[in-house]
């Protein structure tokens, strides 16, 4: 058996140990308030991906949907139509790849300083 001040101590222990996991607790909630935030905002990303020298032309969102496509008018031809559909699928690649960047960049920005710094462990590839 230990000594009174020994239990007391102890007691204090885990009082302090479960404030501290309250408020890690607390910080993630706060990044998951965040980060769902930062993903509302998606929506407002653009990106433009480009092929044919700009003959076709792609626009995503941050919600990884195509939003546009634009083509020259030289292409809306019947018996190029093997060649536009290779050029929109190029186009959209190249959007999608920028769009995946931009993401990327803007959830790091939500959660910015939120996360814990430990040796060891990467964080910066969890978006």
């Amino acid at each position: 058996m230990g000594s009174v001040f020994e239990k007391h101590y102890i007691c204090r222990l885990k009082i302090l140990a479960m404030f501290d996991i309250m408020s890690i607790m607390n910080k993630v909630k706060e990044a998951q308030a965040k980060i769902k935030e930062a993903q509302a905002k998606l929506v407002h990303l653009k990106s433009e991906g480009e092929s044919g020298a700009g003959m076709v032309k792609v626009v995503v969102n941050g919600n990884r949907k195509v939003v546009d496509i634009q083509m020259d008018d030289s292409l809306v031809n019947v018996a190029d139509k093997e060649m536009l559909a290779d050029l929109i699928v190029a186009a959209t690649n190249k959007a999608m790849e920028s769009i995946d960047v931009k993401i990327k960049e803007e959830l790091k920005s939500a959660t910015d300083g939120m996360m814990p710094n430990i040796p060891g462990m990467d964080f910066g590839n969890m978006f």
